[in-house]
């Protein structure tokens, strides 16, 4: 999406008016800032009225400042430190009001990835899932833990499910030596993406087998080899990487295979139900 902004400012500049010469020239040299900029703000800064920049990004093919501010974010979100995390979540989050901010930034985050899901690439996520032989699942870093999290119910679901789990390179192709065509592999990952996930997604691809992508955007490197993509917004808040709308996303996963398999799973959880009793597993609460 980067080179995408750029080009149509290239394209659009010899008709721009001094303002948004001077709106252009600001993103090209400090795209990072501007990202989290208000179009109030921004005109503050570079000296125009909002309603310059609102028309800027209408002119360069935009439906509002919102989606030129959008593409902007998606620039940076790869390319910021943890450093320059805490920096920008100084200069956002209004002295206490972390509780709040922090929330209401992970409701908007679910609200917007419900509307850039594809309905189409979940269902048939699902149906390839439900068919496969093996599933393997990856995640690296703080996406380690919702691959954890899938793994431990798809485990529970289906016979033949595995964790790819690896230090080293080689170990990752290890443990996927033998995936197929008749297999799975679910990769997790947000900015910053991890390369070992990449690389097995390739891998994964180069074998036949169906590659499902949980990512941020289309511009994610894991998109490239994806049959299917899941999209959910997995904005920064601060040094820490927000996945509750990865989680969610996760979890009307989980629970579609259910409903597709719903005797398969009512049986093993029936089983599961008998075990936990016969051997105490959970502590009984007095009412």
């Amino acid at each position: 999406m980067s080179k995408t902004l750029f080009r149509r400012i290239h394209e659009k500049e010899s008709s721009f008016s001094k303002g948004q010469k001077r709106i252009a020239e600001y993103i090209q040299h400090h795209y990072d800032k501007a990202a989290f900029m208000t179009a109030a703000k921004f005109g503050e800064t570079v000296g125009v009225s909002e309603s310059t920049v609102v028309r800027f990004a209408f002119e360069i093919g935009y439906d509002g400042y919102p989606m030129l501010q959008r593409a902007l974010q998606e620039m940076i979100r790869n390319k910021l430190t943890s450093v320059q995390r805490i920096q920008l979540a100084n200069e956002q989050i209004p002295p206490g009001q972390v509780l709040e901010t922090v929330l209401n930034q992970d409701i908007e985050r679910i609200r917007r990835t419900l509307d850039e899901t594809s309905h189409e690439d979940f269902d048939k996520a699902v149906k390839a899932i439900v068919n496969a032989k093996t599933i393997y699942i990856i995640g690296s870093k703080s996406a380690a833990h919702l691959a954890n999290f899938l793994f431990y119910y798809f485990n529970l679901i289906f016979e033949s499910v595995r964790l790819v789990q690896a230090s080293t390179t080689s170990e990752m192709y290890e443990q996927m030596l033998r995936i197929s065509d008749k297999d799975v592999l679910i990769g997790i990952s947000f900015p910053r993406y991890s390369k070992r996930t990449v690389e097995a997604f390739r891998y994964a691809s180069d074998n036949g087998a169906t590659v499902i992508a949980i990512t941020d955007s289309e511009i994610s490197p894991l998109c490239e080899t994806a049959d299917c993509a899941l999209l959910a917004r997995s904005d920064m808040a601060s040094f820490v990487d927000s996945l509750v709308a990865p989680l969610s996303l996760v979890n009307a996963l989980i629970v579609a295979i259910g409903l597709e398999m719903n005797n398969k799973v009512c049986q093993t959880f029936e089983k599961l139900e008998n075990i936990w009793e016969e051997y105490n597993v959970y502590e009984k609460v007095k009412g």
